[in-house]
């Protein structure tokens, strides 16, 4: 994402600070009110936590320490529950979820039972990417279980032994992120099952293990877009054009061939 936010700002000619928060909230909240401090125009925030940011985006549009005058917040990757953003860009998660499901829906041949690993309950990722998957499978593919590993591979392990030991008969899982589906892939390694198995996120060990045929496929998100249609959106802004309250950003499935 910094990377591609660094050459939109190259090509635009846009003085671009780039803080680290370090996945810490305090830490974000205070890198925001150091940016208000300098003066910046606006900002690009990739939040740490969708509740948590909340205070940083506050503190971002209730006003410049400068000279009191509001300055704006895009929001990249995940959004804020909280506070006035001007405009979120993120991954469409939702066709993310479809998009897997319609692979694995074309592999099975219409038909077929399948296992879904849900992340942690109530979080947006996890209920988008749901939510799609249900939509491409609906009336077609019968899931025979559907439980949360909260978006952990070792939860993912445990998870996917007791589903194998209840359930002998499925053909594909789909986990919503690639942590869950890697412990998953442990399980079914040790189980001697061969079945479907689909990720998401594109992370460097789920790549490497399609790519090894230990897995069929992962939904890759594209940061380097993000960060550049965020700059993008951060000059439109500035020069007076309205922005829509979200822009997505599309996936590819990545996939052994």
């Amino acid at each position: 994402m910094k990377e591609g936010a660094e050459a939109k700002a190259g090509e635009l000619g846009i003085e671009l600070t780039v803080l680290d928060s370090q996945n810490d909230p305090s830490r974000e909240l205070a890198n925001v009110e150091d940016l208000l401090v300098k003066g910046v125009e606006l900002i690009l925030i990739n939040p740490t936590d969708s509740d948590a940011v909340g205070s940083a985006v506050s503190a971002a549009s209730a006003a410049s320490a400068a000279n009191r005058a509001k300055v704006p917040v895009i929001t990249l990757d995940r959004g804020a529950n909280s506070g006035a953003v001007a405009c979120h860009i993120a991954s469409d998660n939702v066709a993310g979820g479809k998009m897997a499901g319609e692979f694995i829906l074309e592999k099975l041949g219409g038909k077929g039972k399948v296992v879904e690993l849900e992340g942690i309950p109530g979080t947006t990722a996890a209920r988008d990417r749901g939510q799609g998957f249900n939509e491409a499978i609906k009336d077609k593919l019968e899931v025979v279980a559907r439980q949360a590993a909260d978006f952990d591979r070792t939860k993912g392990l445990s998870v996917m032994e007791n589903i194998i030991q209840a359930q002998p008969e499925f053909a594909a899982v789909f986990a919503h992120n690639d942590e869950m589906a890697l412990g998953a892939m442990k399980a079914l390694e040790a189980a001697g099952r061969k079945v479907l198995l689909v990720g998401f996120d594109a992370t460097d060990d789920a790549v490497k293990a399609v790519k090894e045929g230990q897995m069929t496929a992962t939904v890759a998100p594209k940061p380097a877009e993000i960060g550049a249609k965020g700059v993008q959106a951060a000059a439109d802004l500035l020069a007076g054009k309205e922005l829509p309250e979200y822009m997505p950003v599309e996936l590819m499935l990545v996939t052994a061939k």
